[in-house]
């Protein structure tokens, strides 16, 4: 997956985030928030319902404001910018709803998600969805048909290639799990982990802890809007807490199935 060329100087962090802080009116739903992200690294974020998960990727998108705290994307301040302007710096957000046009065919919803690419040549928009295809066959196969008539899983394959026909420097993925049948999961999760190698950092919100952490370099856990435990990935998997609260005695069976 061909990205941005905007450069990253060496050992700079692709996304800064520090002191991050979000309210909902008087309710304060996140409360100085910090990560990094590295260009190819994929970092994730698990935590109860209503830790403040999805209230973390919406600010970093621009789609709620911050109340403090700093967003930086290679180096540069973009917490004032509106979301276009974030989108155009090779941000992307995967919602948990998805946001297909439901009516429209599986190719259109594609072409829309390339759509700021549309002045470059024939060819490098072929190439960009021959790309997404080849990561999800299974949308080639229904290229003609509505989005509302694809399953969950395909629907969720449609939402992260759309949002790859963007070509984004970091994809965040908010709850790319919800609904959806293990094996489906399983594989899902497999085409998370291989956009390392296409050059595309991952920020990942999930609830299927033990998936996660299995794909992820990094992790953090979110609770009541404030990070509780940061570390390596592996690490996070073996610690107590996260074990009692989050993955039990060896999992779901869902758990095992997508891990």
């Amino acid at each position: 997956m061909n990205t941005p060329s905007t450069p990253n100087p060496a050992g700079e962090p692709l996304l800064q985030v520090d002191d991050l802080s979000v309210a909902h009116g008087r309710v304060e739903a996140l409360s100085g928030v910090s990560l990094t992200v590295r260009a190819g690294e994929i970092v994730t974020v698990i935590g109860p319902n209503g830790a403040g998960k999805s209230t973390l990727l919406n600010a970093l998108m621009g789609s709620l404001p911050a109340r403090g705290g700093t967003i930086r994307l290679a180096g540069e301040a973009v917490q004032t910018l509106a979301v276009e302007r974030r989108v155009g710096r090779g941000l992307a957000l995967v919602p948990e709803t998805r946001a297909l046009f439901a009516s429209m065919s599986v190719l259109d919803n594609l072409r829309l998600g390339g759509y700021r690419f549309r002045a470059q040549p024939v060819p490098e928009q072929r190439r960009a969805l021959d790309e997404v295809m080849a990561l999800f066959p299974r949308l080639a196969e229904r290229a003609g048909q509505a989005a509302a008539t694809l399953s969950g899983g395909e629907r969720q394959m449609l939402a992260v290639g759309r949002a790859l026909m963007g070509r984004p420097r970091l994809l965040m993925l908010d709850e790319p799990s919800l609904g959806l049948a293990p094996l489906i999961v399983r594989d899902l999760f497999r085409i998370i982990a291989g956009l390392r190698e296409r050059g595309v950092a991952v920020l990942l919100v999930e609830q299927n802890a033990r998936a996660a952490l299995r794909v992820a370099d990094h992790a953090h856990v979110l609770e009541l809007g404030q990070v509780v435990l940061s570390g390596p990935a592996a690490e996070l998997e073996g610690h107590p807490q996260v074990v009692a609260a989050y993955l039990g005695h060896g999992g779901s069976h869902q758990d095992r199935l997508a891990a």
